[in-house]
């Protein structure tokens, strides 16, 4: 076991069609699914040539954002795909651009792809959840990810999986108003006794059952959203296991310590303080199921979902898994057995969006709820539809043109780190740390080094709430000052210190400097371009999310 008391980071209706196969390998990248046809004659040197052309096109953006061709290869053969998305979209929103909606959906299932039992230690000892009949097919993750298509911030938005909603059938047809996660589970429990009518039993049954609950959770965030979805990833609660015991160990930070303890099948297990805590695979599914002791519930182990995903993001990133092949291996492996990707999906719509992905330029918002309610004797959340739509059509109308604010404007209310585009001021960094969370002047003081400055000391100093910067003397000094408070993203205004040794920048670090991200009520920062999540002009410069956003790919994020 990782050692995390580290200090640093590292019914279908009938009319249903004939049983298909629900989870077949991916179609080849220069192949659409509808392209393909039963009798279709060999290819002419001309459609020989035109596909070599696309084939060439295609390594040359893969490779452009970090990934090769063969990477691409290696990873389109042997996945598992789902049709699921072509039936929803005959009743979705319009497509209004080459921006691209993706749905990740966090399936909370003990079964595997094949119905069959999830094995007894994961289930008991790593996921303390006492039993394989407990849990259903809910979807206890749902996070949509905006990525524009003239570049700029992705917006990356999770539905409560309480959310009180109307749940729809993948025709489109209504199941009734009941949280948001059931939709799979009710789509998939009402097919069943029909395919097994047709013939179907075990892995057959189970795979194409699961189509239809995939079905119904595409219809029903299509419509609670009012937003199109282009493309989908599903991963049950072994894949993620499995995921995170190839990228462990992960460092999430935590703003209080917090303990869950597991008794009977009944909580997660967590047992965490404050400040950075390293996790193996097993702590790391305690981390993002604990809703238990939470202040706000499920509403904070949204926000764990989100850090974990940034987290792990940053430390590949920082590892240049990206970059290199023989890292990803074990990945690829876990993805081809455990993740579930949309048929649709085609390489050149994704890969030149990946360094939106990886470069710092996410972030995570909640979306809000209205209240608390008993509906058909269990607790939900009450959702005003309207607001939700209203929130989606701001963060997905993108204005590439929009590159400064608006007259009069200014950036967010609290300054998000930057990336240091230009040479930095020679000075060496002290780092005292005065938030309180365990580990933080190391892992700032670390992000200042990999811009180029060089490290000083690092300690602890008298708790404060904003950072504070002083410089000595020196030519470089002051402006030096100036840029570290910039990437360390605060507001702090340096100053002089003539007890500084000459070249010295001290930065005593507060609760601004956590890298919790931006208050609630800001979206895209209102600075505009690329870098601030530029929206149309009529935007407003708040939106009233359910607690504080995430931001992926600058550090590591601190939560509840």
């Amino acid at each position: 076991m990782a050692d995390r008391r580290q200090g640093h980071p590292h019914g279908h209706p009938s009319g249903r069609p004939p049983v298909r196969p629900s989870i077949r390998p991916s179609v080849r990248p220069r192949e659409r699914a509808g392209d393909r046809a039963v009798g279709r004659g060999p290819a002419t040197p001309l459609v020989k040539a035109g596909r070599a052309m696309l084939a060439t096109a295609s390594a040359v953006v893969l490779l452009g954002s970090g990934v090769s061709w063969f990477t691409y290869h290696s990873l389109a053969d042997g996945l598992n795909t789902s049709d699921a998305l072509g039936v929803t979209q005959r009743h979705a929103p319009p497509k209004l651009d080459n921006s691209i909606n993706l749905l990740l959906i966090g399936l909370d299932s003990r079964k595997d792809m094949n119905g069959d039992d999830l094995p007894k230690q994961f289930v008991e000892q790593d996921l303390h959840a006492g039993s394989s009949d407990i849990g259903g097919y809910n979807t206890n993750t749902l996070i949509l990810l905006h990525i524009p298509a003239g570049g700029g911030r992705v917006q990356a938005v999770s539905i409560p999986r309480d959310d009180y909603v109307e749940t729809l059938n993948g025709d489109g047809t209504s199941q009734g108003h009941h949280k948001v996660k059931e939709a799979y589970g009710l789509a998939k429990a009402a097919i069943e006794p029909k395919l097994k009518a047709q013939g179907l039993t075990g892995a057959a049954l189970e795979q194409q059952s699961r189509e239809a609950g995939r079905e119904a959770t595409l219809a029903t965030v299509q419509q609670f959203l009012g937003v199109r979805i282009d493309h989908f990833a599903e991963v049950n609660l072994l894949g993620f296991y499995d995921i995170a015991k190839v990228v462990q160990p992960v460092t999430v930070c935590l703003k209080h310590a917090t303990k869950d303890p597991a008794m009977a099948g009944q909580g997660s297990g967590a047992d965490f303080h404050a400040g950075y805590n390293t996790l193996d695979a097993a702590e790391a599914l305690s981390f993002v199921r604990q809703r238990h002791n939470l202040t706000n519930g499920d509403l904070d182990r949204t926000h764990r979902q989100q850090a974990f995903i940034s987290s792990v993001m940053y430390k590949l990133k920082q590892e240049g898994l990206f970059d290199d092949l023989g890292k990803m291996q074990g990945l690829l492996g876990v993805v081809k057995k455990d993740v579930v990707l949309d048929s649709q999906w085609n390489v050149l719509d994704f890969a030149q969006q990946v360094p939106n992905l990886t470069g710092g330029n996410v972030v995570f918002n909640t979306l809000p709820i209205q209240g608390f309610a008993t509906r058909n004797g269990e607790s939900v959340n009450l959702v005003d539809e309207q607001q939700i739509q209203r929130i989606m059509q701001r963060l997905i109308s993108v204005d590439p043109h929009q590159s400064a604010p608006p007259a009069g404007g200014s950036s967010s209310p609290a300054a998000v780190p930057q990336q240091q585009t230009g040479p930095v001021a020679p000075a060496t960094v002290d780092v005292l740390n005065s938030s309180g969370i365990t580990g933080l002047a190391a892992q700032k003081q670390k992000d200042l080094v990999e811009a180029g400055w060089t490290a000083g000391r690092t300690g602890n100093s008298a708790s404060r709430a904003h950072t504070v910067i002083r410089y000595g003397s020196g030519a470089n000094a002051a402006q030096a000052a100036k840029q570290i408070a910039t990437k360390l993203g605060v507001s702090a205004v340096p100053s002089a210190a003539a007890n500084l040794a000459a070249g010295h920048v001290e930065v005593l670090l507060g609760m601004d400097a956590v890298g919790a991200a931006r208050p609630s009520t800001a979206v895209g920062g209102g600075s505009g371009g690329a870098a601030g999540g530029s929206l149309s002009g009529d935007a407003v410069s708040s939106i009233p999310f359910q607690g504080a956003s995430v931001e992926m790919g600058r550090g590591i994020p601190c939560v509840d």
